[in-house]
């Protein structure tokens, strides 16, 4: 059978890229062939797969709190001990509309904010020495393997004895508890960074400051903000052992005089509070590396 011969305008599928052969056939005859067919645009992020994968992630603290509203209405728990989280809910309101709760959240905040802050002021620069000049790890590391391995809540009654029972106390006892997290993960970050870049760098003639400033700081970033996020949840955490000691505000100071006096769903209001503020300083941490970390890959 002879060959056809091509007309001007015939395209054949070999002739066409494989999304165009691909292509239904009536395609292919529009005016102008394939050349014609409009390219496909690129799909856009609907609102309900954010929504759907929203609704999964909050599932499980979902479930939490449907039980916690519903065992105790069943009997399963005693209602005494541990009320329904409605009754929860209108306690934590009556001490928002009350004044209480703002004035001992503003007191753990102020507290909590300063040791942290202290801590970051004080361990990163002492992370970076201590990681970068061995002379000074050599000599430094034996007494941090001592304190490190030491709870900073069993040191509390030393601070006490030391420094009082007044704020002193507690804004140092958050800021040794806060220190640690934040100066082993500087140090790590550190001495973890990739020995290539730091020879490659050498070899384009980088001296001791820039090699350490645009290389050796940058890859410690990611490092440095993990200690500082759970320095964060640190400063929280220890400081209510600290206000159930001589305060008469905080929400530590707020959780033991509502349990001794027997005011149980003003004391879970208290730890409703502290889990919260917890969650949302996290979530400000994270927001501080993702502006600090824009030139990592993802």
């Amino acid at each position: 059978m002879a060959d056809q011969k091509l007309l001007p305008g015939d395209v054949h599928w070999y002739d066409l890229p494989d999304e165009a052969a691909d292509a239904p056939d009536d395609a292919a005859n529009l005016p102008g062939g394939a050349a014609d067919v409009p390219e496909e645009r690129p799909r856009r992020r609907l609102p309900g797969r954010w929504l759907r994968r929203a609704a999964t992630n909050s599932t499980a603290i979902l479930l939490l709190l449907a039980a916690w509203e519903a065992l105790p209405r069943l009997g399963v728990l005693d209602p005494v001990f541990v009320p329904p989280l409605s009754e929860d809910l209108v306690a934590w309101y009556d001490l928002l509309v009350t004044g209480r709760l703002p004035e001992h959240l503003g007191a753990s905040v102020a507290r909590s904010l300063a040791g942290f802050g202290l801590a970051i002021v004080l361990a990163i620069p002492l992370g970076l020495l201590i990681g970068w000049y061995r002379p000074v790890a050599d000599f430094l590391t034996p007494l941090l393997e001592l304190f490190r391995n030491t709870s900073a809540v069993a040191l509390l009654p030393v601070f006490t004895l030391i420094l009082g029972i007044g704020e002193t106390t507690k804004v140092t006892f958050a800021l040794y508890a806060c220190a640690w997290p934040i100066l082993l993960n500087t140090i790590s970050g550190v001495k973890t960074v990739e020995p290539l870049l730091i020879k490659s760098a050498r070899s384009m003639g980088l001296g001791p400051a820039g090699l350490f400033q645009k290389v050796i700081l940058p890859a410690a970033v990611p490092t440095i903000f993990t200690g500082v996020r759970l320095a964060g949840a640190h400063s929280i955490l220890v400081l209510l052992f600290a206000e159930m000691v001589g305060a008469k505000a905080g929400l530590g100071y707020l959780i033991l005089d509502t349990q001794s006096s027997f005011r149980i769903p003003d004391m879970y209001a208290g730890i409703i509070t502290i889990s919260a503020l917890g969650v949302l300083f996290n979530l400000l941490l994270v927001g501080v590396e993702r502006r600090f970390s824009t030139w990592r890959t993802t």
